[in-house]
Formats: structure tokens, C-alpha cells, sequence
């Protein structure tokens, strides 16, 4: 089973085998410029049998938008837990291809190293695409707080010994949002971004316009069609 093709013998313990296997290839290593230009954030919208992949690319200093990109195409996976990577890589990487701008690195709305197979959708889109990511997912999928460490608003989540990412508060009163390292990036360095890239919400704001513009585009299609009948 390749790395963007299931093939026709695909089940779900192949799937589950294939990301554990390609877990050893994440980069846990800062590899980013020493000044960093350009933030991006992905995010899938699912309407009828279609996928809107929608990517957003940002100053990093001010989070201005400068560029964003959508794609359309047929959903070919159903949702599966702990499958999403299989179902939203084809939107997103087509998304990413239309860009003029090029990224430092990639917010992406769901776990990274997080994830019982250790190799959720933020990983294995930077597994893809050869850039760096981060994982900031909204929910624990699993594992268990330890203390927190040196600031309160973050503390490590672990599982089975090991440290698999961090739970960040990035709003007073919010739920906190699970960080964990996608590809090329450090735990470390993936909080301090996400933390950068916080402004009204409590999830980065690469990725809250990406999901506002895919949302967008799934209305769009909804009243085209609507209008077609």
C-alpha cells in the first residue's frame, strides 16, 4: 500500500499497518527557515459526494491573508475513525498544488504523532507533501495529561510512556486544543507557532480561515445545485 494510493486490497488493518510504518519516517527536528515568512492552514468540507479541500496561506508576523486556494473532488473514503489521512489527502494536496505562495510550514486541523498509530493526518500530509506540520486537533483522541510544564496554559499529554504531544490553552475560559508534531518540526517549536498564530479563537487563525472559506465553497456548491434543479 503506497503512501497516496490504497489500492484495491485495502482494509482497515492494512491502513493501520501503513501508518505505523510510515510513523518512523516523522521528522521531530526543527527544519525551518531561520525567519519564517508564510503560515498555512488546511481544513476538508464534505457536501453531497464531493470534498472541498481549502488551504489558506498567511503572513506569519501578522496573519494577514495573502493567498488562498480550493479544490474539489469525489469522496472516495468513508469516515473512519483513525482513517481521516485516507480521506482527506487528495482535496487537500490538490488545494496545496494550486498555490503561487509557498508555505513555510502547515497548520492542519487534526492530530499529528497524537494518534494510537501514531501517524495521524497532520503527519502524514507532511509525509506527502515533504514540508513541515503541526497538528492542532480540537479533541483527544488519546492518551492522558501529565503536569503542566513550565507554563500553566500547556502540559504534555502522554500514552503508554511516552510523550505524544501537549494540551495547549490558548484562550482563557476555552477548551484547550491538542498540539502535537505532524513532520519536520519540534514539539517545542509546534506549541510556541501555535501560540503565535492565536487571535479571536482558540484555534490558530491559518486554520479558521481556511475552515470559513471551505465552509464557503460548500454553501456555494449547495445553492448551485439547489438552483440547477
Amino acid at each position: 500500500m503506497g503512501i497516496t494510493d490504497l489500492g484495491t486490497n485495502f482494509s482497515i488493518e492494512k491502513a493501520h499497518e501503513t501508518q505505523l510504518r510510515l510513523s518512523k519516517r516523522i521528522v521531530f527536528e526543527d527544519v525551518l527557515p531561520e525567519k519564517i515568512r508564510f503560515v498555512a492552514g488546511v481544513d476538508v468540507a464534505y457536501v453531497k459526494d464531493l470534498s472541498v479541500g481549502a488551504v489558506v496561506v498567511s503572513d506569519y508576523s501578522s496573519l494577514k491573508v495573502l493567498e488562498s486556494q480550493t479544490a474539489l473532488s469525489k469522496t472516495r473514503f468513508p469516515y473512519i475513525p483513525t482513517l481521516l489521512s485516507f480521506r482527506e489527502i487528495q482535496p487537500t494536496v490538490l488545494s496545496i498544488r494550486k498555490l503561487h505562495l509557498q508555505p513555510d510550514f502547515f497548520l492542519v486541523d487534526a492530530h499529528g504523532f497524537a494518534h494510537p498509530y501514531r501517524c495521524g493526518f497532520a503527519s502524514y500530509l507532511g509525509l506527502v507533501i515533504g514540508k513541515p506540520t503541526i497538528g492542532v486537533a480540537k479533541s483527544r483522541l488519546i492518551g492522558h495529561v501529565e503536569d503542566t510544564i513550565g507554563e500553566k496554559d500547556v502540559a504534555l499529554l502522554e500514552h503508554e510512556d511516552e510523550v505524544i504531544g501537549a494540551v495547549v490553552t490558548t484562550k482563557r475560559g476555552c477548551k484547550p486544543v491538542y498540539v502535537s508534531v505532524g513532520h519536520m518540526v519540534s514539539l517545542e517549536t509546534a506549541i510556541e507557532i501555535v501560540k503565535h498564530c492565536i487571535r479571536h479563537s482558540r484555534i490558530p487563525e491559518p486554520i479558521l480561515k481556511a475552515h470559513q472559506i471551505a465552509t464557503a465553497e460548500k454553501q456555494r456548491i449547495t445553492v448551485a445545485s439547489a438552483v440547477n434543479k
